[in-house]
């Protein structure tokens, strides 16, 4: 009998790379209503006002402020919201007001050496973490408006209108809020966040041993940021001895500490691999339901301690009970602790110029800063008024942290053709009305989009584009919408070009210092582990991490609650880089081919690792020795410094893997491993 083959196809079918389906990508979530309703609320009557009193030019800065704002204006606490609207519209309002000085007192070609230096700040800002990159974003931009939109009015009233415009935003989200009588709702928000934690650790519970487990160890770690920083700022931006908000604070706060002794038993059994029993999960789901009630949790499932980890689970959970139990609405709140802050070292100027001068914040600075001025340079010879638009556009596509450059071009040029080409038809409809009233229906339209339209970069961009087009034809300008098209596409035709110039653009630089402050991170909570004095003469932090008086969590120190957060905030910035990074064009650099989504799952597992090594030396496992624990700690900074020099680590500084430890031999394990995928060619 003659068994027949199939038939091989003659074309065999290839995955599509990255960089072509990454400009089609949407992330998907329910539609925030509350924030359309602000955005539908803010821009159109700031604008209607200037219309109305004669203030065309006033008003079109306050809308602008209100829309920019419109664009950080993302779910979280109200608290938050301070924060990532804030900081970015307050460093808006000092880019309108430097742009304003300088058109004021400065030549037109003035502002190319100028918004160099703005561009450099803004990129070494950007590496900073998400809210310093939108307010860095914002100054860039603003400054580039500044300078360029012909507006009357002096500088700092120019600067006002904008701040103001972002401030009439910030107190919608303030005032546009569901009505309860429920004592301590004013912490509806943070208590929301606390049992998200919850919740995303019986995902991670019910997903141990299977295919799913990382993402939702990555889901965890969102959670526990959100969290932590809703947390933070709820002590920092609140009155607690205001009658009843003490007890509600203190409640959150003890409970926010719970889940965080709970997180690390959990991320144990993570490590450990082995499938739960589904009842597990039960108890964090009831911790969750009880934080959201603002009650108790009830009975919680009985324990069964065959492993140490699964000992140091069932003993978290206990203390997360008892803790429950002390925090009920009808207990006295005992008085916060004043913990002291954590001490700092003075800086020197030398260490701060080192931090500045960093390879990851020099190479940003100046891939930003070479766009805008070459972008400022050629929009000064082409226009004599409106040169602004090409700097701008230059600005939002070199921001590696908004995403792949090629997907960013792609959806800029489509984005403004689109919304240039609605824009035209809704003209061309309009012609026959007469005033500028259909213009601020179009801007309230457009503004209640933006919350939705941030999910997708194109969408993003049409709806800006339609927006800022509708800003210039209420001030008079409406000969503008031609021009912007142009003016994108050469944006566009420079950046592809800086961004890919040699010498100027390795991905070791940007991706390597993420995954190196992941590792310090990492390397900084072994030793406080291990109790292992570092190399150099750099002090172990210690101190609350949350802020003066917030009481050390449930089965751990303070301290280290806090370098095992920063280790995980590190970690998935490492991953976001590595994964825009994995989606770039193929470059003139040989680094182009590492794996770095690999060396990300290689960085997660060590991250565990160190977490799993405190939770077995908090249970009496026997800590590993001095020696063995300060060749490990050496081998993290060792490969730290090679990733952020962005060079490949020797083969022979790495020690073998210890035998006796099992979590810090799955630490060097996975070194060696990412010593394997960044030297390879």
């Amino acid at each position: 009998m003659i068994a027949f083959l199939p038939r091989r196809p003659r074309f065999a079918r290839r995955a599509v790379p990255a960089w072509l389906s990454h400009p089609l990508g949407w992330r998907s979530g329910p539609v925030p209503r509350a924030a359309v309703v602000r955005g539908a609320l803010s821009a159109g009557p700031l604008l209607a006002l200037g219309v109305l009193t004669g203030e065309v030019g006033p008003g079109v800065l306050a809308a602008l402020g209100a829309m920019l704002a419109g664009v950080n204006d993302r779910p979280g606490t109200r608290r938050t919201g301070v924060v990532h609207i804030g900081l970015p519209a307050a460093a808006g309002a000092f880019g309108v007001l430097c742009g304003g000085l300088l058109a004021d007192t400065g030549g037109r070609w003035a502002a190319v050496p100028a918004l160099f230096v703005v561009g450099w700040l803004s990129g070494a800002l950007s590496v900073a973490g998400p809210v310093w990159s939108a307010a860095a974003m914002q100054l860039l931009v603003t400054a580039s408006i500044g300078a360029g939109m012909p507006l009357a009015g002096p500088a700092w009233l120019k600067a006002s209108c904008y701040l103001g415009g972002a401030a009439w935003l910030l107190l919608l989200r303030f005032l546009l809020r569901a009505p309860s009588r429920r004592r301590g709702a004013r912490w509806d928000g943070e208590r929301e966040a606390v049992a998200a934690v919850f919740d995303a650790l019986a995902d991670v519970l019910r997903a141990v041993g299977g295919p799913d487990a990382g993402a939702a160890r990555r889901r965890l770690t969102a959670a526990q940021q959100r969290a932590d920083e809703s947390v933070r700022l709820m002590r920092l931006l609140s009155w607690p001895a205001r009658t009843g908000g003490s007890a509600a604070a203190h409640r959150i706060v003890t409970r926010f500490g719970a889940a965080t002794a709970l997180c690390e038993a959990g991320i144990a059994l993570l490590w450990e691999g082995r499938p739960l029993p589904a009842q597990v999960a039960e108890g964090p789901r009831r911790l969750a339901a009880a934080v959201r009630a603002d009650g108790a949790p009830g009975a919680l499932p009985s324990p069964a301690s065959d492993t140490v980890q699964r000992g140091a689970f069932d003993r978290a959970l206990l203390d997360a009970a008892i803790a429950f139990d002390r925090t009920e609405p009808d207990a006295e709140p005992p008085p916060y602790a004043t913990t002291p802050a954590p001490p700092r070292t003075p800086r020197t100027v030398r260490r701060l110029l080192g931090r500045v001068f960093a390879p990851a914040r020099r190479e940003n600075g100046l891939r930003v800063a070479l766009c805008v001025a070459a972008s400022t340079a050629v929009a000064l010879s082409l226009h004599q008024d409106h040169w602004y638009w090409l700097p701008a556009t230059a600005a939002f596509l070199v921001k590696p942290d908004l995403g792949p450059l090629f997907s960013r071009v792609v959806n800029r040029v489509a984005g403004t053709a689109a919304g240039v080409l609605v824009f035209i038809l809704l003209t061309a409809a309009t012609a026959g009305l007469g005033g500028p009233w259909w213009v601020i229906a179009v801007v309230v339209t457009g503004g209640a989009l933006i919350p939705v339209a941030t999910r997708h970069f194109g969408f993003q961009t049409a709806v800006v584009t339609l927006l800022v087009l509708s800003f210039l034809y209420a001030a008079g300008d409406t000969e503008a919408t031609v021009a912007r098209l142009l003016d994108t596409a050469l944006a566009c035709a420079i950046v592809l070009l800086v961004g890919h110039l040699p010498h100027l653009t390795d991905p070791r630089l940007r991706v390597g210092h993420r995954f190196a402050v992941a590792l310090r991170c990492t390397e900084r909570y072994l030793r406080h582990v291990l109790d292992t004095p570092p190399a150099d003469d750099t002090p172990r932090a210690t101190g609350a991490p949350y802020g003066t008086g917030t009481p050390a969590p449930t089965g751990g120190d303070a301290a280290g609650v806090a370098l095992r957060h920063a280790a995980y905030r590190a970690l998935a910035e490492a991953r976001a880089v590595a994964e825009t990074a994995a989606a770039e064009l193929p470059g003139p650099h040989r680094t182009h081919r590492h794996d770095w989504l690999a060396v990300v799952a290689r960085t997660e597992r060590i991250v565990e690792a160190a977490t799993v090594c405190a939770v077995r030396v908090e249970q009496g496992v026997p800590a590993p020795s001095a020696a063995e624990a300060r060749e490990v700690t050496e081998a993290l900074a060792a490969m730290a410094d090679a990733l952020e020099e962005g060079r490949p680590l020797a083969a022979a500084a790495l020690p073998p893997v210890p035998s006796r430890c099992r979590s810090l031999g799955d630490v060097m394990t996975h070194l060696h491993g990412i010593q394997a995928l960044t030297t390879a060619a």
